[in-house]
């Protein structure tokens, strides 16, 4: 079921060529564990001045970290646990079968991806395999998977709400039109991404997935228990430490730019825990449409204006030409 990583990889393996001077690409076994911040949202239904008191907190925890962790989010459990299962089955499906049929019959070059087809070194490998959905394609999603597409639905549904529920909180102070994101951030315009990390003999020579930024307003991600994700913060790596009970939600490219840099879309990175386990993670990406104009209300704009549609080009330009995204740097003042 896994890519063939080592037979596309083989040159790369055996020469063992590195890019070992710039922090972005070296691999250490003691990065420094942390737990994120966590918050209740609970007391976001509660007497005003406990809503006043996480509201601070999520808006602290987002200026400083980019990323926080919720609990009693409202997502029931057995939906979280349901797609998380129906995810496993989907990526241990025979290799050839993910790769050479459009299985989810999806709209976008079949939705599967693997690997990183522009690696030069090792430290550019992406060992993982990937289904980005956009939300618009789950309708055409049946046949044996239709238990998958129900799953994808119910999570979507619920998930939609808190990302808009954490994006209208934090937006609330940023001079942005209240009806801004119920006008251009629907359902449809929604993405979903299944990542799937396999076992892999080398480890502590490649990433699970390169250094990046998300490109969205917001993202919620569920992820396992087996660790990996690590955040740059203060000019360093950190490693996170996984909640069992929590999801995390972090902030995209997209607020960043509409926030004037109030708040930051924090690169990370995934690493690789070791040969014989394999880890799963799964991003509700909260997009808008693709003319959807992202413009701060905050002046001086540190940012030109310029649609969502814009960025996604330029991120493909850009990765076409060097191998990794750019972001919103490219949209500088």
């Amino acid at each position: 079921m896994d890519p063939p990583f080592e037979e596309k990889y083989k040159s790369l393996l055996t020469n063992g060529t590195l890019l070992s001077k710039d922090k972005d690409y070296i691999i250490m076994s003691d990065y420094e564990e942390h737990e994120l911040p966590i918050i209740d949202l609970h007391r976001l239904t509660l007497s005003s001045s406990e809503r006043e008191q996480c509201v601070k907190e999520i808006r602290q925890a987002a200026r400083e970290w980019g990323f926080f962790q919720v609990v009693n989010h409202g997502i029931p459990q057995e939906i979280l646990e349901r797609i998380q299962l129906e995810q496993r089955k989907l990526f241990h499906h025979p290799f050839s079968k993910k790769a050479e049929e459009n299985i989810l019959n999806l709209s976008e070059n079949n939705g599967y991806r693997w690997g990183n087809h522009t690696a030069t070194c090792l430290r550019q490998i992406s060992w993982s395999e990937a289904f980005h959905i956009p939300l618009t394609d789950i309708s055409k999603i049946g046949g044996e998977y239709k238990s998958l597409r129900e799953s994808i639905e119910a999570y979507a549904a619920v998930a939609e709400k808190l990302a808009k529920e954490m994006t209208e909180i934090l937006a609330e102070n940023l001079d942005v039109s209240s009806a801004y994101f119920q006008e251009n951030c629907l359902p449809e315009t929604n993405y979903l991404r299944m990542n799937r990390y396999p076992p892999c003999p080398f480890y502590s020579e490649v990433f699970g997935i390169l250094p990046h930024t998300d490109s969205c307003f917001v993202n919620v991600l569920i992820q396992d228990q087996i660790g990996g994700l690590q955040l740059w913060v203060n000019g360093e790596w950190i490693s996170v430490k996984p909640h069992p009970e929590a999801l995390l939600i972090n902030l995209g490219d997209l607020f960043q730019a509409l926030s004037n840099d109030v708040y930051k879309s924090i690169r990370h990175r995934v690493v690789l825990a070791s040969k014989q386990v394999e880890r799963l993670s799964l991003a509700y990406l909260y997009c808008p449409r693709n003319d959807a104009i992202i413009e701060s209300g905050k002046k001086p704009s540190i940012y030109r204006k310029f649609t969502f549609e814009e960025l996604m080009k330029q991120n493909s330009r850009d990765i076409e030409e060097t191998g990794r995204k750019l972001g919103i740097s490219r949209f500088l003042m």
